[in-house]
């Protein structure tokens, strides 16, 4: 009885103790303490007491996507293969005196993502989706179907520019790809694995990437700065755009970092403003207008910084500068280094390759370089590769006839049917002249020079115009009889 008697006196001092303190200090004890030697309110959330936080709210992708999924085209390539090198100087079948039942040797087809620009059917892809193509067809998102004709086409930059015969179609604007900030959600839109109109999004990783892909069959500079994105792009989204959220077009869909061909983390892009210039070549000359500081130049690093006595890691330096170059005129010299090109800063050649690419010849640019650690200016006036600031036009050669000392005909529809042919032009007669010199015999079928299919003398004249050196002529006798020429100037 006194133990209970104890256990109630002391429930009842404690109650007293504590309306006490209370009474006293005015605090409330629950979910608030004051620590010893302190006035200051410090918040405890228990465990019990979570607050409920929004969802994280992510742009709204739906506006970009419906603004440019209708210009995003699907492009289907065919292309005549042989089997191996020897194929593109003889057919065995002939040899052993075999029926030939291939039109013109076996063929595969090539598929790759393109995006409209304006109403009248201009289109902008890769120049690898379509380089050396027998055909082109373009898909629209509507099942739509064209056969496309290529308006032009820069390996250095892997652009191309083809056209359908359409007009009032949807396309896509330009943005800027200048102001495309690192972080920033962008969408891929493209083919991929044949499935169109897919569209995937990401964040812009990286901008400015030269990853070593693109190779120039005349040896000049390819110009690399991609946008990177992990965007999930794969085989078939090659020509296909990269959009931000406005659907404005911001890249060129291009190459993805990957060792097994597919999508593992990162896509690159051609950078729309370098895009917009290509193809405004392309379209009003037929011939891209690069155009050229006069300087070879490497990036700078911890190593080359140090040697020159530099206080930090920035800049492109000048190798060496060109006699007849813009650079050189304007009092740039080797052992200077770039910092800015119109007052934007450029740390990387692909950066200022980039800058320098959206402009043509004639053109003026402001250099500001970084000369035993003095900052001076200049103002240069480009040039082209010829050191000129002239306009290179699409230059035509002499006339097919007149180099080939031959006449030509289209091939007749029932000749073409004996000999399972679907396209090719005909040698009607022979004068003296480089065909006649390499052996070729009246009634030879063109069916294809330096792998370009030759269909009409306009394709005849165009291959002639791009050859260098010489040509290689495939075609077939009228017996069946395929042959092979090489023809030097």
């Amino acid at each position: 009885m006194n133990k209970f008697f104890s256990l109630v006196l002391a429930a009842v001092l404690g109650a007293a103790l504590t309306w006490a303190v209370v009474s006293f200090t005015g605090k409330k004890t629950t979910g608030e303490m004051v620590p010893v030697g302190t006035q200051e309110k410090v918040p405890v959330t228990l465990a019990s007491d979570m607050k409920v936080y929004a969802p994280q709210v992510l742009p709204d992708f739906m506006e970009a996507a419906n603004r440019s999924i209708n210009a995003v085209v699907h492009i289907m390539t065919q292309y005549q293969r042989q089997t191996s090198m020897y194929d593109y100087f003889f057919n065995w079948r002939d040899f052993f005196g075999e029926p030939d039942d291939r039109s013109d040797g076996p063929s595969y087809m090539g598929s790759g993502s393109g995006v409209i620009i304006a109403e009248d059917g201009y289109i902008v892809t890769n120049n690898h989706v379509v380089e050396g193509a027998d055909k082109i067809q373009v898909v629209l998102n509507d099942k739509r179907t064209y056969d496309a004709t290529i308006i032009g086409t820069d390996p250095s930059t892997d652009l191309a520019l083809i056209q359908i015969r359409e007009s009032g179609l949807p396309y896509i604007t330009f943005g800027n790809s200048d102001e495309l900030q690192i972080g920033e959600w962008v969408l891929a839109v493209g083919n991929p694995f044949n499935l169109t109109s897919t569209v995937t999004a990401g964040i812009v990783s990286a901008k400015a990437r030269n990853i070593n892909i693109l190779q120039t069959p005349d040896g000049t500079s390819a110009i690399e700065s991609f946008i990177q994105t992990d965007a999930a792009v794969n085989r078939g989204n090659s020509g296909g755009a990269l959009v931000n959220t406005k659907g404005e077009l911001v890249g060129i869909n291009a190459a993805i970092a990957s060792g097994t061909g597919y999508y593992s983390g990162y896509s690159f892009a051609i950078p729309a403003n370098l895009v917009k210039k290509v193809v405004m070549d392309l379209r009003e000359y037929g011939e891209v207008q690069r155009a050229l500081l006069g300087v070879s130049i490497r990036d700078v690093d911890s190593e080359l910084a140090s040697n020159l006595g530099m206080k930090e890691i920035i800049g492109v330096y000048v190798a060496g500068v060109t006699d007849n170059g813009s650079a050189k005129a304007a009092g740039v010299e080797s052992g200077d280094v770039i910092i800015r090109i119109d007052n934007k800063p450029v740390n990387s050649t692909s950066e200022l390759l980039e800058q320098v690419g959206q402009k043509r010849p004639g053109e003026q640019v402001d250099l500001v370089v970084n000369r035993k650690n003095q900052e001076k200016s200049f103002r240069l006036t480009l040039k082209n590769k010829a050191g000129t600031m002239d306009i290179v036009q699409k230059q035509s050669g002499a006339d097919a006839d007149v180099l080939l000392g031959a006449t030509f005909e289209p091939v007749k529809s029932t000749e073409k049917e004996r000999l399972g042919l679907s396209y090719g032009l005909q040698v009607a007669r022979l004068q003296k002249g480089k065909l006649s010199e390499a052996g070729v015999r009246e009634g030879f079928i063109i069916l294809r020079i330096d792998k370009q299919p030759i269909r009409s003398t306009t394709d005849l004249q165009t291959a002639l115009d791009d050859a260098s050196n010489g040509i290689l002529i495939e075609g077939v006798y009228p017996n069946g009889l395929r042959a092979y020429y090489g023809v030097g100037w």
